[in-house]
């Protein structure tokens, strides 16, 4: 377990990254915006079924609880989440077996140009079995390779992969092939139909929390959810399997 560390700059910000949304017309629904920045786009099969929600999970199948992080690697608040509150609940909740945690792509792209790259770089070094390792290299990296710092994040998370003793071109090659694009969009669709509405929002059972949380709050969040599992109140669905830790 990594030593808590000063959060990144901003991480005091408000907590909650408003989505830019714009309504269709006639149709009900809503579409995220995004920028015309980052990454070129990648031809795809357009025959390929999509593929189902996922996230990444850390913990036990068994656990009683599941807590499901919809987040955003750029978002200042998700930084300070991961790297102030979310070692405790690791240590105190996941290793414990008190409940499980689920980290889902949720990319503002619309105000955090860089951030398909860093969530794209998760997916490759899951590719490798080192997505949690990456995922918080890249949260304590945030100030290094976001928007307001650097027009090629690539190259800032590249070097974090060769820190971690990733093989640096099979990691390339997935990085800058956006091979894992269309999982990342299934993720980010399934917080649509959710009605997420920012980020960082956890689910903990039956409740969904729009803000960053203490680990105080979390926990009670889980013992709540753990007394309605153990009444028979099933937990609110995610739309997908996962791979645990």
């Amino acid at each position: 377990m990594a030593a808590k560390k000063k959060a990144p700059a901003g991480g005091n910000s408000k907590f909650i990254a408003i989505l830019a949304v714009v309504a269709l017309v006639g149709g009900g629904g809503i579409t995220y915006v995004v920028t015309q920045s980052g990454p070129k786009a990648v031809a795809l099969d357009p025959t390929l079924p999509p593929p189902k929600p996922q996230g990444y999970v850390m913990g036990s199948p068994e656990a009683p609880v599941e807590i499901i992080e919809f987040a955003d690697f750029e978002c200042p608040g998700c930084g300070h989440f991961a790297t102030i509150t979310e070692p405790d609940v690791r240590e105190r909740l996941v290793a414990t077996g008190l409940a499980r945690f689920r980290f889902v792509d949720l990319p503002l792209t619309s105000i955090h140009p860089n951030t398909l790259v860093a969530h794209n770089a998760a997916a490759c070094a899951n590719d490798q079995g080192k997505f949690w390792e990456l995922h918080d290299r890249i949260f304590y990296g945030q100030t290094e390779w976001s928007t307001q710092a650097t027009g090629n994040p690539s190259k800032v998370i590249k070097g974090y992969a060769a820190e971690l003793g990733l093989d640096t071109k099979a990691f390339g090659d997935c990085l800058d092939s956006r091979r894992h694009q269309r999982q990342i969009d299934a993720n980010r669709m399934e917080a649509e139909r959710l009605r997420v509405q920012g980020t960082p929002t956890f689910i903990i059972g039956n409740r969904m929390v729009y803000a960053g949380m203490s680990y105080d709050v979390i926990k009670a969040y889980v013992d709540s959810a753990a007394a309605d599992v153990a009444a028979g109140t099933a937990q609110r669905a995610f739309g997908g399997d996962s791979t645990s830790r």
